[in-house]
């Protein structure tokens, strides 16, 4: 694709980057760090979020999380370290109820790797899928509001913005949820999710695979500090994610503060030089 021309300063809060070629071929497109860095160079992002694919649920993330940390190096990447559990999102009672037995086992991530990764600093922040994952245990948690550290929320089907909001907040970290305009486009999730930035105010949404319009305007317009860009790349195209918000119909300071104030705030590696 053509390099995209425009005036702004672009920073993406939600890339995959895998090191394991069975996680490339299963979640995304074939893509080398080379490759993920010209893309992003392409369509003018110069700053990225990467973090590892989702795995097998018996496999944890020490490996890939390390890896990803590695292949970031001198490349313009912040790592994220994924983490998993052995809980359910809430999405009814019968959730709840397995969760008080559910029982951490090996593979599942433990307070002392969050604490390790924190002060890592090759890693910038989390991301939590609980769909795919699991939820972290309530050690976990607590561990993740003792660090502060920026956490990634996945919102799917299984894991809507209401049971993000179960397990995460109120919290004295950001926490961004991704995703919340998929799986199918679900419209009413999506209003959901902006009507909920109006009741916490660590809550923010970014841009990914949100395919309405007048709701990702309506965000910007009723919360302008609160919606940060995210391509989900290799899974969408940088240039793709880009132009979907340089066609909205916004002001020139809606698309900075999208773009790059509003990511930089809440992630700050993703500032002028930090590459």
């Amino acid at each position: 694709m053509l390099e995209l021309e425009h005036g702004f300063r672009i920073v993406d809060v939600h890339a995959h980057l895998d090191a394991d070629a069975v996680a490339v071929e299963v979640h995304g497109r074939d893509i080398t760090p080379e490759r993920l860095e010209r893309e992003l160079h392409q369509a003018g992002i110069v700053r990225s979020v990467v973090a590892p694919s989702p795995s097998a649920p018996e496999k944890g993330y020490l490996r890939a999380n390390n890896a990803v940390a590695r292949l970031s190096v001198d490349r313009p990447f912040l790592a994220f370290a994924r983490l998993n559990g052995p809980r359910r999102p809430i999405v009814g009672t019968g959730s709840r109820l397995r969760n008080t037995v559910s029982r951490p086992d090996d593979h599942h991530t433990n307070p002392d790797d969050v604490e390790q990764y924190a002060y890592d600093d090759r890693f910038h922040g989390f991301v939590v899928d609980p769909a795919a994952d699991g939820v972290p245990t309530p050690a976990v948690i607590e561990t993740l509001r003792q660090v502060k550290s920026p956490v990634l929320a996945f919102a799917r089907p299984e894991s809507p913005p209401s049971a993000i909001v179960e397990a995460l907040l109120p919290a004295p970290y950001p926490v961004i949820v991704t995703g919340f305009g998929g799986y199918p486009m679900d419209r009413d999730r999506m209003e959901q999710s902006i009507e909920l930035l109006g009741e916490f105010d660590s809550l923010y949404l970014d841009t990914w695979a949100v395919r309405y319009r007048d709701l990702l305007k309506r965000g910007l317009l009723e919360h302008p500090d609160r919606i940060l860009f995210a391509s989900g790349t290799p899974e969408i195209h940088p240039n793709v994610a880009v132009m979907e918000i340089l066609t909205l119909d916004v002001s020139e300071d809606a698309m900075h503060r999208v773009f790059d104030k509003n990511p930089r705030r809440v992630i700050p590696g993703l500032g002028p030089g930090t590459v």
